[in-house]
């Protein structure tokens, strides 16, 4: 178990944590949310030893092993494979005393050493590793290639990597999806779904911690309070504390006026000073409520565009890539105002490259791209250095936009107040406030370099928005503020992101960049999701792949044979009846249909009037959850019940579907 007593801890002149404690018992798998600077990372030193309480008690199970992502960015020419080895503390050890006792011809310690190797599993060590790096987006001809010839992206993938081969009681990861796209996001998850250690994660990416995670500690104002449940359910309980703190804080402060008032009026008469006195003694002896003080919640919303042409733009053969080297080809697509489009593609497939030519940064190698009259294009590049220059400062920044603006007259701004007050406002919604202004951007965190480029984007007022993954460096706040702005945008917008609350959010339909092609993709998130995951396996087999991602085909339903009818039964080439024969055969047909399709509609019935119960269920288990005050046991039990819910739901949902296809297969075959 991990308890943490009474914490303080100190950075600087700064208080990180104070009187904070929480405990952790064995296997738990928990999410660390708080807004940047709250002290996550403090916290995470303070577990791995590499920081110490300036007081207050860290207690960890001494033997535990414990295990976390590396932040310096490896140069060495070992080969990868042999880099995530070395993760292994356990295997490096066992290697290391054979080292030695061979050195010294001991054949004793030669034996033990070879026990300790069995014990550390090196016999299928390097197919561990491998599997790791396969899962994580690397390529079989990768597995052996020198560390240094990796970007720096990858190589913080390999950090990962090395992270997850140690056998780890404790696993500490910092942002692990940061560096991710959505195809080794998704194979993390299945990963650490099925981690039997302890773990503690920092993320912002919310569907990455409701999958994962099971207990939520939120750092706030240097204190650390536990949650049951995932990020969703922390979400939940803590609006619910924090409505019940602020009717708790005004209550509270009606009182304080209400003695204040008496008081101040009778605490000169002689007749009530006694009184007066002990209305003083009472407010003084009365534990002032803070006021609820949460983040500012960040939102800013993008203008509304000068036009909207349509199409936005037409891409004919399109062929996409750098110099000689063609990434995608024959790219054949035509993009319409109002529309919300996900890209979709593991990585490498060329999602960047083919946002990179339509926003104009990377030209096009063949066909054209026919953009719509009054196109104005806002493009976040998925390295926000890429637009920014790191000596500049916010406002130095804005200044030059807004004299481009005033000089070419763009999307109709030419009549926008530009004054550098007027500027330092608009900076301020995106909190660059003050002196923050005059900071030079690289000197800034990820997460103000992307809301200044937001900021940047909004003031542009564009009618198409090319985002390419915009929320990598984004908490949870911002991300949410952005899902927000792009649901109120009236133009068009393609994203590129590994964040699937974003996408699910945002997008109404998804292009598949794959294969050097880019098609359209009828299925949803899930669909891919579910092929990223037969990819993985096909590559942890050796098998082959499947080319694309399919939606799940709906179950085929025999229909049950009808009854003949009148008409039915009529032989071949048969003289047509009269009309009232007609009438009566389509009304048997009717009454037979009725009949064959009576007991579906009533066990229909059954099923809608259990989920309607089932939803009360879940309604009144969840208040009961987020109210508080119920002690261990009756919250395990709730939570128990709301997975039988959740579990009995699903099923009865997956019959409901079977039984209207039936009904319908009946429908169709009466005619």
């Amino acid at each position: 178990m991990i308890t943490v007593r009474n914490v303080t801890l100190r950075r600087g002149a700064n208080i990180v944590l104070q009187g904070a404690g929480f405990t952790l018992n064995p296997g738990e798998k928990a999410g660390l949310v708080g807004h940047n600077g709250a002290g996550k990372s403090s916290l995470f030193a303070l577990l791995a030893g590499r920081l110490h309480a300036d007081q207050g008690d860290v207690d960890l199970p001494p033997r535990w092993q414990i295990g976390e992502v590396a932040q310096d960015m490896p140069d060495t020419a070992d080969a990868a494979t042999s880099f995530v080895l070395q993760g292994d503390a356990p295997l490096m050890r066992a290697q290391a005393r054979l080292a030695a006792a061979e050195d010294s011809d001991d054949g004793h310690a030669i034996a033990e050493a070879h026990g300790a190797l069995d014990e550390a599993g090196a016999f299928d060590a390097p197919a561990r590793a491998q599997a790791l790096l396969l899962g994580l987006g690397f390529k079989s001809a990768e597995l052996d290639a020198p560390v240094n010839s990796f970007s720096g992206g990858w190589r913080m993938r390999l950090q990962l990597a090395r992270a997850l081969m140690c056998p780890a009681d404790l696993l500490l990861l910092d942002e692990p999806t940061n560096h991710l796209d959505l195809d080794a996001l998704v194979w993390l998850e299945s990963w650490l779904q099925r981690f039997a250690g302890t773990l503690l994660i920092i993320s912002h990416d919310r569907e990455f911690l409701d999958a994962v995670t099971r207990v939520t500690l939120h750092v706030d104002q240097g204190a650390v309070t536990r949650y049951a449940g995932n990020y969703t359910a922390f979400e939940s309980m803590r609006a619910e504390r924090l409505s019940q703190a602020a009717s708790a804080y005004a209550r509270q402060r009606e009182r304080i006026a209400h003695l204040q008032r008496f008081i101040d009026r009778f605490k000169a008469k002689a007749t009530k000073a006694k009184q007066a006195q002990s209305r003083v003694k009472a407010l003084a002896r009365m534990e002032k409520l803070a006021p609820v003080l949460t983040a500012s919640d960040f939102q800013f919303e993008f203008r509304e565009p000068a036009s909207l042409p349509n199409p936005m733009l037409v891409l004919r053969d399109v062929v996409c890539g750098y110099g000689t080297t063609r990434i995608v080809r024959d790219v054949n697509r035509t993009v319409l105002a109002g529309q919300r489009i996900g890209i979709l593609g593991a990585n490498g497939q060329g999602k960047s490259t083919l946002v990179k030519t339509i926003a104009r940064t990377l030209p096009a190698l063949a066909g054209t791209v026919t953009e719509g009259k009054g196109l104005a294009i806002g493009y976040f590049a998925q390295q926000e250095m890429d637009l920014l220059h790191a000596d500049d400062t916010p406002l130095q920044l804005m200044t030059r936009q807004a004299r481009l603006a005033r000089e070419t007259a763009q999307a109709g701004l030419g009549g926008e107040d530009t004054r550098e007050q007027a500027l330092r406002n608009f900076l301020g919604q995106f909190r660059f406030d003050g002196e923050m202004v005059q900071r030079p951007v690289g000197t800034l965190s990820g997460g103000e370099r992307a809301r200044l480029v937001l900021a940047t984007i909004v003031w542009q007022r564009p009618n198409l928005l090319l985002l390419d993954e915009p929320t990598n460096h984004l908490d949870l706040t911002t991300r949410e503020a952005l899902s927000i702005a792009l649901n109120e945008f009236d133009g068009t917008v393609l994203l590129v992101s590994h964040d699937r609350a974003l996408l699910r959010a945002v997008c109404d339909e998804f292009w598949l960049v794959t294969r050097g092609g880019v098609e359209p993709f009828d299925g949803d998130l899930d669909d891919y999701q579910r092929w990223l995951l037969e990819l993985s396996r096909a590559a942890m087999r050796g098998a082959e792949a499947p080319t694309r991602p399919r939606a799940p085909e709906p179950k085929k339903v025999a229909a049950p044979k009808l009854a003949p009818t009148a008409a039915t039964r009529a032989e071949p080439g048969a003289a047509a009846g009269s009309p009232r024969d007609d009438r009566k055969a389509k009304a048997q047909a009717r009454s037979r249909l009725a009949e064959n399709t009576r007991p579906l509609r009533i066990e229909l019935a059954q099923i809608d009037k259990r989920l309607e119960a089932l939803a009360g269920e879940r309604r009144t288990t969840e208040a009961a959850l987020v109210a508080g005050g119920l002690p261990p046991s009756e919250i395990a039990e709730h939570g128990r019940r709301l997975n039988h819910v959740a579990a009995e739901t699903a099923m009865l949902e997956e019959r409901w579907l079977e039984l209207q296809e039936q009904l319908e297969s009946l429908k169709t075959a009466a005619g």
